[in-house]
């Protein structure tokens, strides 16, 4: 199927490009939706990490940067992208159906990694809307449990209807032999709703100024340099606000070259 999808349709791969095929869609509402594609077998990246994805264009691909949901070691690779009706790539998109055939980046990378962050025991993964996505990846690989005492994600969004994995998040993965009994052990989820009745209402900060963002966890209801480390992908408004909030405290922005106790993603961000 992954090979024979770029003479099916067509497209062939380039140096910087590989043609992949979409195995699964899923519309979470009308304006958030996830999908799942083939991984080719030399295609290597850390968990949290983006690559670049694309459709045809009319002279040439149509690409953006998306991070990947899925862990280092799974099969498939996903993604979680929103919908935007005149959006030169989301518009066709969010209109793929399994068989169709993606463009992948082959060269990922990215900020939002374990190995850009100094050992600590309270990992906070801070994400808004589809910022999300790459701490999926980072909460379903082993390693992040192995590094880390507790882990706290808190997924903020406008509507109920956002918060995409949410069944997932509560169970702590369920039944999933793998990262299940470790999620159930070390995993703490906080959805956040802005914009319509939820038992947690709010924006991050609010979360944190009301310390309800410490609730059940182990140590001191404040952060903490020496102990916690911070990951902030979502909103640039969110991402700016926080990042001051922790240099305020004493934290530093890590990066690969130079691991700190938070960082952010600058391809986004800028």
């Amino acid at each position: 199927m992954n090979v024979a999808a770029p003479v099916r349709h067509g497209l062939q791969p380039t140096a910087a490009l590989s043609v992949e095929t979409a195995l699964s869609i899923r519309h979470w509402n009308g304006f958030l939706f996830s999908f799942s594609l083939t991984r080719p077998q030399t295609f290597r990246f850390r968990s949290g990490e983006f690559v670049m994805l694309g459709l045809p264009g009319e002279a040439k691909p149509i690409l953006r940067a998306y991070s990947i949901a899925s862990p280092a070691w799974a099969d498939e690779l996903e993604f979680l992208s929103i919908k935007v009706p005149e959006g030169p790539l989301t518009s066709k998109l969010q209109k793929i159906q399994p068989g169709d055939p993606v463009f992948l980046g082959r060269k990922p990378t990215g900020t939002l990694v374990a190995d850009a962050l100094l050992p600590g025991a309270r990992l906070f993964l801070l994400a808004t809307g589809t910022g999300l996505a790459p701490f999926m990846s980072l909460i379903r690989d082993p390693e992040i449990y192995e590094r880390f005492r507790e882990i706290v994600v808190v997924h903020s969004v406008r509507t109920v209807s956002d918060l995409a994995y949410r069944d997932t998040l509560e169970s702590r993965f369920g039944d999933d032999e793998y990262i299940g009994p470790l999620a159930k052990e070390q995993l703490i989820y906080r959805p956040t709703v802005t914009r319509e009745p939820f038992p947690t209402q709010g924006r991050i900060g609010d979360l944190i100024d009301s310390r309800e963002i410490f609730a059940g966890l182990t140590g001191a209801a404040a952060f903490n340099p020496a102990i916690d480390r911070v990951m902030l992908c979502g909103s640039m408004e969110m991402i700016k606000d926080l990042a001051r909030r922790f240099e305020g405290l004493g934290f530093e922005e890590g990066s690969n070259a130079k691991p700190g106790h938070f960082v952010i993603e600058r391809a986004f961000v800028g």
